[in-house]
């Protein structure tokens, strides 16, 4: 019974002990608490946000074209590997990466020197087989007379000589003067001479025609010399240069690829459901990722079948570069106009804020900002189509660049 009295009693002052500490950290509180009010004003007493001054604009109804919206990427309408169409040393380019260069403008050359002298080689035989026809060597008419050549003229004396030999033959055999055997070795003569001369004719012939050949072997070989300097097949600029001065190039080696910028080619894909209203040479407009400029052009060639795998209708579209604004390999949106059409939601681009793909506007409501959320659809002239969430006679923020929801805000 000792012991337990004696417990009871540390037990009781281990509590007093205990409530006077909790008294006074309450004190130590309220304390701390009293010279923070005092030293900083109440977080109620700060003035109110200014209000942002915006514009508010209308909502309106207006016509829109019917059109037809395909992805697809830019391509050159034109691409060609310049290469020489004969062997030889290059000496000169004249372009490299990114040369704008015309329709039959210089763009490299092989070394002249063999070409020179296979001309030269060309026009001795010419004039030689011109000479043997009994033609001036450096003329350039090539129509002659057979029978005005001196073989034929001297084989048609001997022919002339043996027919007259051969009648007097004839009336002496009447005459009884020469016997028959005489006759008849006249006759051999005159066939011989008729032979002859008939091999003349053909002689002179082959002449001609040798002479044909060795013009037209000219004619190759300065077609070679002009193959030596390679020209421009088209305009356009050079995407790659190859070869480069001092190789040796074999036919067909390629020195350069040029492409043709304007206009581009665009080859889209349109979904299967909307295939039916696109047509060859209707309007496009087409715009790229990060450009907000737009591009025309049309429709240049359409698929006849629709593809199995994805249900699409590939179409290609001429798109207009002339500016050259448009690259190659990018990403472009083209909106095909397939006509007809009726009247739309219209609000300007600006005023659409696209956010994780969800797309609002902005309003006033009780002097604060509020965002409503749309579904957009066309875009054109830097209006897009509203499909959902806002109605004729709307009014919404015309620039919520920095808006927030909740920010007051004051039509100016």
């Amino acid at each position: 019974m000792p012991l337990r009295l004696t417990v009871i009693r540390r037990d009781a002052g281990l509590e007093r002990a205990t409530r006077a500490a909790a008294a006074i950290a309450l004190v130590l509180v309220c304390a701390g608490l009293l010279a923070c009010k005092s030293d900083y004003p109440s977080s109620t007493s700060s003035k109110p946000a200014e209000a942002r001054a915006i514009q508010l604009i209308p909502v309106r109804e207006q016509f829109l074209d019917r059109s037809v919206i395909a992805n697809g990427t830019l391509a050159v309408d034109q691409e060609a590997s310049m290469a020489f169409k004969v062997a030889g040393k290059l000496v000169s380019i004249n372009v490299d990466l990114g040369t704008v260069v015309r329709k039959g403008s210089v763009v490299a050359q092989l070394d002249t020197t063999d070409f020179d002298l296979r001309i030269q080689q060309a026009v001795a035989a010419l004039q030689q087989a011109r000479a043997r026809l009994g033609l001036d060597p450096n003329g350039d008419s090539d129509a002659i007379d057979p029978s005005a050549t001196g073989v034929v003229r001297q084989a048609k004396a001997v022919l002339d000589e043996a027919r007259s030999a051969l009648d007097r033959a004839k009336q002496l055999q009447r005459s009884g003067v020469i016997a028959k055997s005489e006759l008849d070795a006249v006759e051999s003569t005159y066939r011989v001479a008729d032979a002859r001369y008939q091999d003349a004719i053909e002689e002179v012939r082959n002449r001609q025609a040798v002479l044909m050949q060795r013009r037209s072997e000219l004619a190759f070989a300065r077609q070679q010399r002009d193959d030596a300097v390679l020209r421009a097949p088209f305009d356009g600029s050079v995407a790659e240069r190859i070869a480069t001065p001092g190789e040796f190039l074999a036919a067909g080696a390629a020195v350069a690829k040029l492409v043709r910028l304007s206009p581009l080619r665009m080859r889209a894909e349109v979904p299967e459901r909307e295939a039916a209203g696109v047509r060859q040479g209707q309007a496009v407009i087409v715009r790229t990722e990060g450009d907000s400029a737009e591009a025309r052009g049309k429709v240049a060639r359409v698929s006849p079948v629709i593809t199995e795998t994805n249900r699409v209708l590939v179409v290609e579209v001429e798109v207009e570069n002339s500016a050259g604004r448009l690259t190659p390999g990018r990403f472009a949106r083209a909106e095909i106009s397939t006509g007809g059409g009726g009247t739309a939601l219209l609000v300007p681009a600006g005023a659409v804020v696209s956010f994780a793909g969800i797309r609002k506007v902005y309003a006033i409501q009780e002097g604060k900002a509020v965002e409503r959320t749309v579904v957009t659809g066309r875009t054109s002239d830097g209006l897009i189509e509203i499909l959902e969430g806002l109605q004729a006679g709307d009014e919404i923020i015309a620039d919520p660049t920095g808006l927030v929801v909740g920010q007051p805000v004051q039509a100016g």
